[in-house]
């Protein structure tokens, strides 16, 4: 069983239903006790940080998603999901994050890309994402494979290890990381179609 974190934070049921698509189940819940007996979780997101985190903290799952994040049982981070797993955010300000991993979130608005034209923000729509070479989620998934975006943030792990894909949008950013059981993406897997459920499927048979 696939837990699905439940903030009070975007359209879970996508999330949900690309599990189903691929014959997993999953539950979309805030119940820590189901969160915590799941095989695994998965903490999706959309919208603002300081709300997801403010959210995460009056629905008392903070401590939740870090013993998930330790337990060593597959793990996966969407979009705000994957930000929240940082220690700032520097958002209207600086919010701190969960701090599960080193590292910030930084706005593209700050981004200096070569053609020094300003981007478009937020960042929308399909684009490449290159793959670090071996990772188990990206079976049967092409490098460079294009997958749904729509962020203003992204992330700048201080371990480059992590780094498990990079995108170009301006300037090339770090758009997955992979740490141990942890797998996060800015992008939407739910949103990208066949390669995106074919990465939901990967992670569903993932063990601890």
């Amino acid at each position: 069983m696939i837990a699905i974190i439940d903030y009070g934070m975007g359209n879970l049921r996508s999330v949900q239903k690309g599990f189903e698509a691929v014959g997993a189940e999953a539950i979309v819940t805030s119940d820590s006790r189901k969160i915590l007996s799941a095989k695994s979780v998965v903490l999706p997101g959309v919208g603002a940080f300081k709300e997801c985190m403010a959210n995460l903290e009056k629905l008392d799952l903070i401590d939740t998603v870090h013993q998930s994040a330790k337990s060593g049982k597959p793990f996966l981070g969407i979009c705000l999901g994957l930000q929240l797993l940082f220690t700032q955010a520097e958002e209207f300000g600086h919010v701190d994050g969960l701090g599960i991993l080193p590292g910030k979130v930084v706005g593209f608005k700050d981004a200096k890309p070569k053609s020094g034209e300003p981007l478009k923000i937020p960042h929308m729509g399909w684009n490449r994402v290159r793959v670090t070479p071996g990772n188990p989620l990206f079976d049967s998934v092409a490098d460079e494979s294009y997958f749904y975006f729509v962020h203003s943030y992204y992330i700048v792990p201080d371990d480059p290890a992590i780094i498990a894909t990079t995108t170009c949008y301006g300037i090339e950013f770090t758009s997955g990381i992979h740490q141990e059981n942890i797998h996060a993406f800015q992008f939407h897997p739910e949103k990208s179609q066949r390669l995106g459920l074919t990465m939901l499927k990967n992670f569903s048979q993932l063990h601890h």
